[in-house]
């Protein structure tokens, strides 16, 4: 396993600690009479800067200043709200270089996988940008009888929405899902994690160069069980991306006020790899599919089921490129592997695999915690003979560990990857697309890859993301992704003709062979 030097000091850290000061000051939080929060750096543990701990006063007073702005941001005409988006994806551009300091300043992530985050925010402003005028128009929808009704469907902005948001993507999962709810007309208030703040905060603060309305995003730190329990009391929807336990719990707490809830939660995804496969493709895919973020990625794939006419070639050439990856502390393009982002990722990760190799396990590559490179760097790792005893063998690891499975047939690899409570991400490698896509639409996921990891169907941002079974509620992207930020509402109106003609009070068997016939003659119309 190679490494890079690691003696990085918190003085070469970026940004500095004047900076951070400067975004903690736009924390929708009083300074005097708050707990602080430290925000310390995965990379090499140091204090990135310190954001105060909101109390659900602190929540409730949030929501009601964004609702002030969100009455006048609802009024303003739809392109206009996208054009601030379309200026967004040209700063998120120009400024990715500082953006990425921050991201991997705070989560420790490698870069290359900081500027994934960059790409997904200028195609996911794009996206909703170019949307948003089209799908929040007015439309004509059908009348019972034609002619006699004009009916339109209207998507008015649902007032101000609650965003809670995780780690492990800290630009993505906390502004992507928030660029939808305001380009319909909302205004947000966001949680991200205590553990990541201050890139949410840099974003929402070019937003507001591009020209939202000050005030129309108001962000509140502090911990999830009194923060987030306060955005579910007081907003008016809540997206939600983390463990499935705790979307449980918002998802009965929002049923006791009646709103609407989306929630990205865990996974255990599989992959596929059928014996007719490019091999030295399906290892690479396997690569970037197991290990990008250091494997902290609700997407990535932790089983991997292998035809076994294949499985020991694949393992070894897996295991091989695991050992080759670079893992690396540094600001800068060159390491694949980053750090795990806090202590708890770093034990979790070790527990699992010691527990598995413990109980009989192989272990093919990895394995070891790597406090010379870094505090929380841990080897991307390879295990087979993994069996139902152990806690990786269903549990979610959301780590750099996978397990890899021989299989006799498709039917007992599509049968092994579905046999699990959750459903978020799939992936099939396959030689022959058409019996890729085959499997593919047994799979019981989201979202499936044929010969791709993740990034194809999450780069769709027209195909609706989201899990099924214990994966999730509701979707992101798509137009579901931007319709759920709204209500509908049914305007019809009726004409002089259609008042005459739908009279029961007077002539009521008069009425009844009138409307025969028009419904006779409704049959024949085109739609």
């Amino acid at each position: 396993m190679t490494t890079t030097d690691a003696t990085t000091t918190a003085t070469q850290l970026r940004p500095g600690r004047a900076e951070t000061d400067r975004l903690a000051a736009r924390v929708a939080v009083p300074r005097e009479g708050r707990e602080r929060i430290e925000v310390r750096s995965p990379l090499n543990g140091e204090v990135l800067g310190v954001v105060p701990a909101g109390t659900e006063e602190d929540v409730a007073a949030a929501v009601a200043r964004a609702r002030e702005v969100q009455r006048r941001w609802a009024a303003t005409p739809v392109r206009e709200r996208a054009a601030v988006l379309l200026r967004y994806h040209d700063l998120v551009l120009d400024r990715q270089g500082e953006l990425m300091d921050l991201i991997q300043a705070e989560n420790g992530k490698a870069r290359v996988w900081a500027f994934e985050e960059i790409m997904d925010q200028a195609v996911t402003a794009r996206y909703y940008a170019r949307l948003a005028p089209r799908a929040l128009k007015p439309k004509r929808r059908l009348s019972p009888v034609p002619g006699l009704v004009s009916t339109r469907e209207h998507h008015v902005p649902l007032g101000v929405v609650g965003v809670i948001a995780p780690w492990n993507y800290p630009l993505v999962l906390s502004v992507s899902d928030a660029m939808a709810a305001l380009v319909a007309g909302n205004g947000v208030v966001l949680k991200p994690d205590s553990q990541t703040p201050f890139t949410a905060l840099r974003a929402f603060e070019l937003l507001e160069e591009a020209g939202l309305p000050s005030g129309l995003v108001q962000v509140v730190t502090g911990p999830g069980r009194t923060v987030g329990t306060a955005i579910v009391d007081h907003s008016d929807y809540v997206m939600f991306t983390g463990s499935t336990a705790t979307g449980r719990v918002i998802a009965r707490r929002a049923g006791e006020r009646l709103i609407g809830v989306s929630a990205e939660l865990g996974g255990k995804n599989a992959m596929i790899v059928t014996d007719d496969v490019d091999l030295d493709a399906a290892v690479e895919g396997a690569v970037v599919a197991c290990f990008a973020n250091t494997g902290q990625l609700c997407i990535s794939i932790e089983r991997i089921y292998v035809a076994r006419s294949i499985a020991d070639a694949f393992v070894e050439r897996l295991g091989r490129r695991a050992q080759s990856l670079r893992l690396g502390a540094e600001q800068a393009f060159g390491p694949e592997v980053g750090a795990l982002a806090s202590a708890a990722q770093l034990e979790k990760v070790r527990a699992h695999v010691d527990d598995a190799v413990a109980k009989g396990a192989r272990l093919v590559a990895g394995g070891r915690h790597r406090p010379d490179v870094g505090p929380l760097f841990y080897e991307p790792t390879v295990l087979t003979d993994v069996t139902p005893e152990m806690d990786l063998y269903r549990e979610e690891t959301f780590g750099p560990v996978v397990a890899v499975y021989p299989v006799d047939s498709d039917d007992e690899a599509i049968e092994q990857a579905n046999d699990t409570e959750y459903g978020l991400n799939a992936s099939v490698y396959c030689g022959d697309p058409a019996r890729g896509r085959a499997i593919a639409e047994r799979l019981l996921a989201g979202t499936v890859n044929v010969n791709d990891g993740y990034a194809s169907a999450w780069g769709s941002v027209d195909a609706p993301m989201g899990g099924m079974k214990a994966s999730g509620l509701g979707r992101r992207h798509g137009r579901e992704g931007l319709l759920k930020y709204t209500e509908s509402r049914t305007v019809a109106v009726r004409s002089k003709l259609a008042a005459r003609l739908q009279d029961p009070t007077g002539d009521q068997e008069g009425y009844a062979r009138r409307f025969t016939a028009l419904l006779r003659k409704a049959k024949h119309l085109p739609r």
